[in-house]
């Protein structure tokens, strides 16, 4: 068994929409040809630009979007073709973490059912056990026994994150997706769930998926970082290399973009132009079109993708007529 927990390759989810007063049906291609691998016990970021595909990679990897093609096996076991039996054990490992914490709990629910459900559903566990679980899981959030009383209205939006936070966590599981899992929360907030995440990336031996546009959060909590742009992953590197060594024009302009309090002198680089529609790709490197760098051969040709170090791949022409 190798290192990888995850493992993706040429993995292809697209959606059929329908345009114009005929109804027409044009495919929207949100994930295009993504490979990536993700090690057992690392917190690998994800980031890009809203549309980029990042939610829709979650979504398919805890099947709840459909691929068009490609693989993607966890622990060696591709979950395209897992039984019932199998699927429900990676239901139990995998766990996702939702952007909005209002949205994503029952409202007729109390917190205690909300807890309970999955160990009802996945576990031979007892009610005893299964209190047992649901207390020290709450407590291990920040928040008390009394809560669990309660309903979600209840709660301010940093309480019931660290509920949906709770309800992942309850099944034990060993690989959490964290779909934006702060960026609709008051910045004070979103510091305590960070910091929070982090513990218990320790504390259960986890690995994540995180997914952010905020770049900031991205170098405090992450072990590597891959960058999409329309489906691809263009640059991938640890924190470090992404953030003091970035090779892709994009990155460069997604890191610009971070606030700086002080000692910052560089220009920030605005790109001209608006990420293209998902259902009319560019031809070529899917970047040509806002690229200040722009040669002919990137409107031809995709690029290919680049080593830079062990752990550091780009894909840029401008790499590749520097070699």
């Amino acid at each position: 068994m190798s290192d990888n927990l995850l493992e993706i390759k040429n993995l292809f989810v697209e959606y059929k929409s329908k345009k114009g007063f005929l109804g027409q049906t044009q495919a929207i291609h949100a994930v295009n040809n993504l490979s990536l691998d993700i090690k057992k016990g690392e917190i690998l970021a994800v980031a890009g630009e809203s549309g980029c595909g990042k939610s829709t990679l979650a979504k398919a990897i805890i099947l709840l979007e459909n691929a068009k093609s490609g693989e993607i096996k966890f622990q060696d076991e591709n979950i395209f073709t897992m039984n019932k039996s199998e699927l429900k054990n990676f239901r139990k490992k995998v766990q996702m973490i939702f952007q909005n914490p209002y949205s994503s709990l029952d409202p007729k629910m109390k917190i205690f059912d909300t807890l309970k459900e999955p160990l009802k559903i996945n576990t031979d566990f007892d009610e005893n056990e299964i209190e047992k679980i649901i207390y020290k899981t709450i407590e291990k959030t920040g928040l008390d026994r009394e809560c669990l009383k309660l309903y979600p209205h209840e709660f301010s939006g940093g309480q019931r994150q660290r509920i949906a936070i709770a309800r992942a966590l309850v099944l034990n599981p060993e690989f959490i997706l964290a779909d934006e899992p702060v960026s609709a929360l008051d910045v004070s907030i979103q510091a305590q769930i960070i910091n929070l995440l982090k513990e218990l990336k320790e504390d259960y031996n986890l690995t994540f998926l995180f997914i952010s546009h905020d770049m900031s959060v991205i170098k405090y909590l992450a072990d590597r970082v891959a960058i999409m742009y329309l489906g691809e992953i263009i640059e991938l590197g640890k924190t470090d290399e992404i953030f003091f060594a970035p090779e892709h024009p994009y990155t460069k302009a997604l890191l610009s973009s971070v606030p700086q309090i002080t000692g910052n002198t560089e220009e920030k680089i605005v790109l001209e132009g608006d990420l293209p529609s998902p259902a009319d790709l560019p031809a070529g490197c899917k970047f040509h079109t806002r690229c200040p760098y722009c040669m002919p051969v990137c409107r031809e040709k995709i690029p290919p993708q680049s080593r830079i170090t062990d752990s550091h791949f780009v894909k840029c022409f401008l790499h590749q007529s520097m070699l």
